[in-house]
């Protein structure tokens, strides 16, 4: 191995560790605790280190959204696989992007609450943004019903699971009735 290719290596790797590090941090004390002097201490590096990997906690935050987009659509992938018929796909989808929010708040936050300087919804949009709405529109597409827009669709429902992600979490919901707001929602809203 070159020189060159081992501080590569090794700048990826200080690159990881300051995004796990964040993240977790953010995941224990909440992201108004993630500040570079802080992750500087944490990941024993100075805070000049970080600053020449990220320019500041916005595009850590974007970085952690990232990750977490990448982990959301595989989540929802890995709980609509072999699920048969299109309205039990739909459930197991809501209840998969319904469960990432619960588990991974901070990331959930990461991904559409704070802003990572990310663009969303245009065509300079991350490649993980763009796979994860993908991975929604895969399985919702099917169930948007005649004369609508599958991409709209998945929008609309989209914006229904988060709206009881949200509020669930804010303890606006009982959260005893997270079950039969998911079939409520997808007896609605999926024509399948």
């Amino acid at each position: 191995m070159s020189v060159k290719e081992r501080k590569e290596r090794e700048r990826a790797e200080r690159e990881r560790l300051i995004v796990v590090t964040a993240r977790e941090l953010a995941e224990q004390q909440g992201w108004d605790a993630v500040t570079t002097r802080r992750l500087a201490e944490r990941i024993e590096y100075s805070q000049p280190v970080l600053y020449s990997h990220f320019r500041g906690k916005r595009e850590i935050i974007g970085a952690v959204a990232l990750e977490g987009a990448t982990e959301m659509a595989a989540a929802v992938r890995a709980a609509t696989s072999g699920v048969d018929g299109p309205r039990e796909r739909v459930a197991a989808l809501a209840r998969a992007y319904l469960d990432f929010a619960e588990h991974n708040p901070a990331v959930y936050d990461a991904l559409f609450q704070l802003d990572g300087g990310l663009a969303y919804a245009r065509e300079d949009t991350p490649e993980p943004l763009k796979d994860a709405f993908a991975a929604l529109l895969e399985c919702l597409g099917e169930a948007a019903g005649d004369g609508v827009h599958p991409g709209l669709f998945t929008e609309v429902f989209w914006a229904a699971l988060h709206g009881l992600a949200t509020l669930t979490r804010a303890g606006r919901l009982l959260p005893e009735d997270a079950g039969p707001r998911v079939e409520l929602l997808v007896d609605r809203l999926a024509i399948v």
